[in-house]
């Protein structure tokens, strides 16, 4: 959320973004509100990432693109 950037818009409410990370943006009718939906839509943008396989940034020092211990979502059905 360090790399967020917001606008306030002409109509008084507020748009957000994350410049590194495409179609990463929301909108609410205050800061704290469109904080909120640009955190929500940054957590269903890495979910879904993860579960289509697709390599993701790292972000925060944090590649979620290693396998390690954990478990890593992929495409393929088990």
């Amino acid at each position: 959320m360090e790399l967020a950037s917001y606008d306030k818009l002409e109509d008084g409410t507020f748009a957000g973004e994350i410049p590194k990370l495409a179609g990463v943006a929301a909108f609410g009718g205050t800061l704290k509100e469109c904080e909120r939906e640009l955190r929500s839509t940054l957590e269903d943008w890495v979910l879904v990432g993860l579960r289509l396989g697709h390599p993701l940034p790292r972000l925060a020092g944090i590649d979620l693109n290693k396998r390690g211990h954990g478990r890593v979502a992929s495409s393929q059905k088990a």
